[in-house]
């Protein structure tokens, strides 16, 4: 069974073109771009290993979203891209995190 990364930020480009250009990785992705996503995404899919969150998102937006993740979701791990890298900086910002956080942390067992 694939891990399950939670991407959040503006749609379609979060979820559609990050996870195209990213389905080499053994990962099955799931989008959200609003609080009501991310709570729904939390509920119905227990497996979500880790929330990444682009930089297109309000920093209030953000801080909320962290907070709706941290108190229903502790387990999970959140990382913020910044915005310096810009919108090309994505898909480089997701497949390190996956990299480092999901798929080294399943091989090392």
């Amino acid at each position: 069974m694939k891990p399950v990364v939670l991407l959040i930020g503006k749609l379609p480009n979060v979820i559609g073109d990050v996870a195209r250009q990213l389905d080499h990785l053994p990962i099955q992705w799931l989008g959200a771009h609003d609080q009501d996503e991310v709570r729904h995404q939390l509920e119905a899919e227990p497996r979500i290993t880790c929330a990444i969150m682009g930089a297109g998102l309000d920093d209030t937006i953000r801080g909320e979203l962290v907070r709706i993740i941290a108190a229903r979701r502790p387990d999970i791990c959140i990382h913020l891209k910044d915005r310096a890298s810009g919108p090309e900086g994505l898909v480089p910002f997701v497949e390190r995190v996956v990299q480092s956080q999901v798929l080294e942390r399943l091989e090392r067992g």
